[in-house]
């Protein structure tokens, strides 16, 4: 089991940008896969992002264009730059590690941080 912690959440109005933040207690480069996943407050958590140790990446749909899934070696960081933020996007994210293979919409598999609270609004 890994550990990974998130950070880089807050409160930005819409159309702001914010950078999460996922450090990782283990080579992210060793994961099978490492991605994204929000839940917002009486809705079920839904997949965002991945990345596989390939480095082929996917995104949901509603994220596409507006949302970009990185990793830094020499930090040993994931990251989810978030950009054109809206209300919608509002949700507790999680950072989620993976060592073989699982559908993106498996929502338990692998490792699992905290997560960290984004809010857009006015």
């Amino acid at each position: 089991q890994v550990q990974l912690v998130e950070s880089g959440g807050g409160l930005v109005q819409p159309g702001g940008s914010l950078r999460l933040s996922c450090a990782a207690s283990g080579s992210i480069f060793s994961a099978y896969s490492m991605g994204w996943y929000r839940q917002a407050p009486g809705k079920q958590r839904e997949f965002v992002a991945r990345i596989s140790r390939s480095g082929l990446i996917r995104y949901a749909g509603s994220v596409t264009g507006r949302f970009t899934i990185s990793r830094d070696s020499a930090k040993n960081t994931l990251y989810l730059q978030m950009d054109s933020l809206k209300p919608e996007d509002t949700a507790v994210y999680c950072c989620n590690s993976r060592e073989q293979y699982y559908s993106d919409y498996n929502l338990r598999a692998g490792d699992w941080g905290q997560g960290t609270q984004v809010t857009v609004s006015s």
